[in-house]
């Protein structure tokens, strides 16, 4: 088994969607949330602050897996009005957040940090390689009933920006211009990018087929 046969692969959330994503991609990751306080970072631009997240998470995981490993940490906030909008903290804001939005577009941009981890003491020393991709997402007009509904199902307070596409809220997203995995979580051209900046191919990192 060579080297690269044997790249072990890490991905820094919790998020089933992301896990999902990568799965389906012929990926097996291994799963380590980071424990990051997101509350406790802030940065520029929405853009900037997915990108610091995601960094964050990526390097919690890297000071804690063996040498060897690809640890991918990813964070995605919604863009609206110049804001960064996360989760919501509870019914009343994930309520106001779509009356806000409907018939309305924002950019859901994602922070993607992809670290191999080597044999460096300092994990400041490990090879990264980072990007932010954003996708524009149009919203339908969903009824006041229809909201009320929505987030009674409890699903928008565990995602970023109140809705998802491979959700129950798929019928109030009219359209999407980009990556339609990034906005679910994990953009899979922006992993290969990054793993490529790396040395690393995507292919490398496949399971065997199925016998």
């Amino acid at each position: 088994m060579t080297l690269m046969d044997s790249r072990h692969l890490v991905l820094a959330s919790a998020s089933p969607a992301r896990l999902g994503l990568l799965r389906q991609a012929g990926l097996a990751p291994e799963v380590r949330v980071s424990g990051v306080d997101e509350e406790a970072l802030s940065a520029g631009s929405p853009a900037e602050l997915a990108l610091v997240l995601a960094e964050a998470k990526a390097a919690a995981v890297a000071r804690e897996v063996p040498p060897g490993a690809l640890v991918v940490g990813c964070d995605s906030v919604l863009e609206l009005d110049g804001q960064a909008l996360g989760k919501p903290a509870d019914a009343e804001e994930a309520t106001a957040r779509w009356k806000a939005m409907r018939g309305r577009a924002g950019v859901l941009r994602t922070g993607h940090c992809v670290i191999d981890v080597t044999g460096a003491t300092d994990a400041t020393h490990h090879p990264r390689a980072a990007e932010t991709t954003g996708t524009t997402v149009r919203f339908g007009e969903p009824s006041d009933a229809e909201i009320a509904a929505y987030v009674a199902t409890g699903e928008p307070l565990r995602v970023a920006g109140a809705f998802t596409l491979d959700g129950r809220s798929a019928p109030f997203v009219e359209g999407i211009d980009g990556d339609h995995g990034n906005v679910i979580g994990l953009s899979l051209p922006t992993l290969r990018r990054l793993l490529a900046q790396l040395g690393v191919e995507l292919t490398s990192l496949w399971t065997p087929p199925a016998p």
